[in-house]
Order: C-alpha cells, then structure tokens, then sequence
C-alpha cells in the first residue's frame, strides 16, 4: 500500500469541481492554487467534458446553461439531463429519475426467494430501459401512499426510497430558487415560465423523458456489435455488456443504448440502461456527433458489407455451386 492515501480530488472526475470554480468566476481554473493540484490532463477532461455539455462557451465562459448547472450538487451530466427536462416538458418525471440515480439500488434479492424476487422485479420493467423502470417503481410507491409492507412485498428496500424522496425535495426546492431570481432578473431564455409551471408532466409522453436524457448521457452511448449481446461505446469503442439485471437485458430490437455508468466485475457492464434513437445523438449532442454523408462509407465499412450468396430473383440460380462447375 501506498504509505500515503491519494487525496480524492486526484482521483475523482473534476467536471463538478470544474463547474464551481467557473460559477465563483475564476476563469483560468488551469493555474488555480490547489491544496493538492490534479495533474493538468485532468482538468483539461473536465474542460471539454463541461464544453461539450453546453455548461462552458468556446471561450471557455459558463454559458446561461451552466450557471444552472451550477446550482445542483451532482455530477454536470445529472444538472444537465434536468435542466433540459423543464424545455421538453417532463421534469416532473425527471426530478424523480435523478433522484433514483442518486441513491443505493433499490431492489434486493434473499438467497431463499430469488426467482420470486426477479419475478417481481419483472412486473416494474419498462421495455424502453432501467430510467422509466426506476420511475414505474416511485410512482407505484406513491400511490400506495409510502407504504413499508408494500416495500417488503415488492423486495424493495424502502431505506433507498425515502432517501430518494429526500433527494427529490431538495431538488424541488433548488429548482424554486432558481425560478424565484430568474422571475426577479427576466433574463433566462431557458426558466421562462410563470412561477408553478416549471414543474410539469409529460403526461405518458414518455419519449420525451428519453430525449432529455439524451441530451445529458449521449456520451454514454453505445451501439450493438456484431456479436450476440456486446455492444461498443460510441465515444470509445469499448465492449461492454447490458447488465443482467436489467430490463434490456437479452431484449431484441435494442440497436443504441444510452447508460448511466459503467459497472466492472468478469467483464463491463453498463448499469442503468435505456434505448434511444441514434438520430437524437446529432440533434441534441451537436458538439459532440454529427451526421454522416450516407453516399460515403469509410473502406472499412466497404469491405464489412456482405454479398449474400442466395439470390431468389436470379432466374437462372447462377448462385449455385452446381451452376459454377458447369
């Protein structure tokens, strides 16, 4: 072991840190005075995290968006995803999905009981992905008025709940102030609703809830490989796999993913999962995807593309071997 602990902000993603020293208007963040200084690269990953996030300008300045970010205590990609939830009119339920995010897993699974378990847990699952699931649970929870034994039935820890509840309120609370100054300001582009109508809900338009997503997680996309349940990271190219818990898991019809972290035990696993539509990535993402010119492909695609060997209208079946010996 190391005879000293490596102190945390040395070993932890800087994009919240980042997006504090900008929000206290310290702009050349690179020669802050550290009490233990990150090395350089880090801080730069956080730049360009928080760019392509919109919460920084080319300048490297907090944009409008940023300075609502800077209001939350979470990870810029959370701030992010409920900010943009209040322009496609679904925060209600996103409020309730980072709060889910924010705390321990909420399912649990005795030794004696797992098929029952998973059964249950079964009747939660939203075919769209884990974020709409994590929703579904909530709101079943709810409207059995916060009830314990229904926790207890459903093999669900009500400790995780009510510290998500907790989670939601203060949120709720932020989101309040925000509105409260920018309604005395008249200067937000992004808050610009009548007080009490920052909060709202799709009402069953769950597509929505998806597309803010997006617009906070697109880095965390991925797409199905070739190979039987692997999928790659679009930004990295990793392999990684749906975790076995989750909703998706061994569902066809799942051709782009987004996730919300990366779990590592026999392989990578992505938890919290959700599919979406590739088009979304380049209409809310555009600094970080674009379109592609689909009358060119890359020689590598070229030599993927596979010539089948049946043709059913060749009328005289040249495809045969028996036809190519003669």
């Amino acid at each position: 072991m190391l005879p000293n602990t490596v102190p945390e902000i040395q070993r932890q993603n800087l994009s919240n840190t980042i997006l504090m020293l900008k929000a206290m208007n310290i702009s050349n963040v690179l020669e802050f005075e550290f009490m233990d200084p990150p090395t350089e690269n880090a801080i730069l990953t956080a730049l360009n995290e928080l760019y392509i996030l919109e919460a920084l300008d080319d300048e490297g300045n907090l944009t409008e968006i940023g300075r609502y970010m800077a209001y939350f205590p979470m990870e810029p990609s959370l701030s992010k995803t409920l900010i943009k939830s209040i322009e496609f009119g679904c925060s209600e339920e996103m409020l309730t999905i980072v709060s889910m995010l924010s705390v321990p897993d909420i399912f649990f699974r005795p030794k004696e009981k797992r098929e029952i378990a998973d059964k249950v847990k079964a009747k939660f699952h939203d075919y769209n992905g884990d974020h709409l699931t994590f929703l579904h649970v909530y709101e079943k929870w709810r409207e059995n008025n916060y009830s314990k034994n229904w926790c207890q039935d459903n093999f669900i820890h009500e400790k995780s709940l009510r510290r998500a509840r907790d989670v939601r309120k203060q949120l709720i609370r932020i989101i309040d102030q925000i509105e409260r100054e920018e309604v005395r300001s008249k200067s937000s582009n992004i808050i610009n609703l009548s007080h009490g109508q920052v909060i709202r809900s799709c009402r069953g338009n769950l597509d929505q809830v998806r597309k803010a997503l997006v617009s906070g997680f697109f880095k965390n996309s991925a797409k199905k490989s070739s190979e039987e349940s692997v999928f790659n990271t679009l930004a990295d190219n990793v392999p990684v796999h749906i975790y076995p818990s989750s909703s998706l898991f061994k569902k066809s019809m799942v051709d782009y993913v987004i996730y919300h972290s990366v779990v590592m035990t026999t392989k990578e696993y992505m938890h919290c999962v959700t599919k979406i539509d590739p088009k979304w990535l380049v209409k809310y993402a555009p600094k970080f995807f674009r379109a592609c010119n689909e009358g060119e492909l890359s020689g590598r695609k070229k030599s993927m593309k596979i010539q089948p060997l049946f043709d059913r209208f060749d009328p005289k079946q040249s495809w045969r071997i028996s036809r190519g010996r003669r």
